[in-house]
């Protein structure tokens, strides 16, 4: 991951039970070399006081517009326009509204309206305000403008209810900063396919054949594609990922609906990046009623479609990535299923290590292309995976266009 070495930073923290988090992500950003200061709202010190805050910035800490214990405002006005960004995190709908209708009636909305930079906005918020129809209005117009806003992710609340609400992980926030800083296009004239998560195949009404992928590598590329300037295409399988707002966003359960999108999206991208774990079976006869009684179970199973060789078969000069999760003799396995698929490049991760791959927040991978080289990542996080990635791929695309037109 890039570092925000020399970026002036304003960290804006609201009053959201989420501004303890941004405790952790002031952390982060001063490791990477940010200089932030911090603006905390009148509802934000309720729940984290100043101190923590002056504490790990080494810098005075913003609260009132008129305070007279700081320096004069004027100034601090000043710094909202020499800042590379302000970063609102936790952003409540309060602030949301605020900031879409131009309101400044406390320093932190006064520092929005004077910032010149990048604005990246957190949201952060209980129950089903974040799907309210204000919000949704408030949050088109901010994007609009310019604004980055990503996308709360879903689980538990604060209140006990689920839903999507909850403020996103760190590594999101920070990936998303980094995009809106110091965005590299070198995938500008690219359309990218990307296909994530599992698939889902049923039994009956209510069970069905799954796997343990989280999504998590495909949403990262997904991500760091649309960064790096790609028109990209997302199909994914279930997961609880919210997905990169700029991309298209097509939501499959099964192989089959998978291998249709893909298919219909393959036409007209220049990379297919196939990370989705598909089920490899699906059942024979889908049983109409919920299967009832405690009795031994014959499961009569037959193969779904292989769309990375399909794909691989159909391209009209797409580069073609798949993915292999080994356990066992990672290189040999993964050397064979590239050739077998016929494509480009094969990454490949050991499932069986514990912390990375599926469902965590790192890999470890081995790239294996078709011209016989091979490199091995250090474990990383996977939107670094995901930025190696690219760049291996618009590498081995030029050698391979170098050694054409010798």
């Amino acid at each position: 991951m890039s570092t925000l070495d020399g970026r002036e930073l304003i960290l804006g923290v609201t009053g959201s039970i989420a501004a303890y988090k941004a405790v952790y992500l002031l952390r982060e950003l001063t490791r990477l070399g940010a200089r932030v200061t911090v603006c905390l709202s009148e509802h934000a010190r309720q729940f984290v006081g100043p101190l923590t805050f002056r504490t790990l910035s080494g810098r005075p800490v913003l609260t009132d517009l008129f305070d007279p214990q700081s320096d004069e405002a004027v100034e601090h006005v000043a710094l909202a326009e020499r800042a590379h960004a302000v970063l609102v995190a936790p952003a409540t709908a309060n602030v949301l509204a605020k900031a879409a209708h131009g309101i400044a009636d406390d320093f932190l909305t006064t520092l929005l309206l004077a910032a010149r930079g990048a604005v990246l906005m957190v949201p952060a918020m209980d129950g089903g305000m974040w799907e309210h129809p204000a919000v949704a209005a408030n949050v088109a117009t901010l994007r609009q403008r310019g604004v980055t806003v990503l996308e709360p992710e879903t689980g538990e609340l604060a209140s006990g209810l689920g839903g999507r609400g909850r403020f996103p992980e760190v590594d999101r926030v920070v990936e998303a900063l980094l995009g809106a800083l110091v965005p590299v296009r070198d995938l500008g004239s690219e359309r990218v396919l990307i296909t994530a998560g599992p698939t889902r195949e049923p039994i009956d009404p209510v069970r069905y054949i799954s796997n343990r992928s989280s999504g998590k590598m495909g949403y990262a590329l997904a991500t760091a594609a649309a960064r790096r300037g790609a028109r990209v295409t997302l199909v994914s399988g279930p997961t609880t990922i919210a997905p990169p707002p700029a991309a298209v966003f097509v939501p499959v359960q099964t192989a089959e609906e998978m291998r249709e999108a893909v298919l219909h999206h393959a036409r007209e991208a220049t990379i297919v990046i196939k990370a989705a774990a598909v089920a490899d079976y699906r059942a024979k006869r889908l049983s109409p009623t919920k299967i009832k009684g405690k009795q031994d179970l014959t499961l009569e199973l037959t193969p779904n479609p292989d769309i990375l060789r399909e794909v691989a078969a159909r391209r009209t000069g797409a580069f073609v990535v798949g993915f292999a999760a080994e356990t066992h003799d990672v290189a040999a396995n993964a050397r064979a299923k590239l050739e077998a698929k016929g494509i480009d490049l094969l990454v490949a991760n050991d499932v069986s290590r514990a912390g990375i791959g599926f469902d965590a927040d790192e890999n470890e991978v081995l790239l294996i292309d078709r011209w016989g080289g091979s490199r091995a990542l250090p474990r990383m996080s996977k939107a670094a995976v995901a930025d190696a990635i690219l760049s291996a791929i618009l590498a081995l695309r030029a050698a391979s266009a170098a050694r054409v037109g010798r």
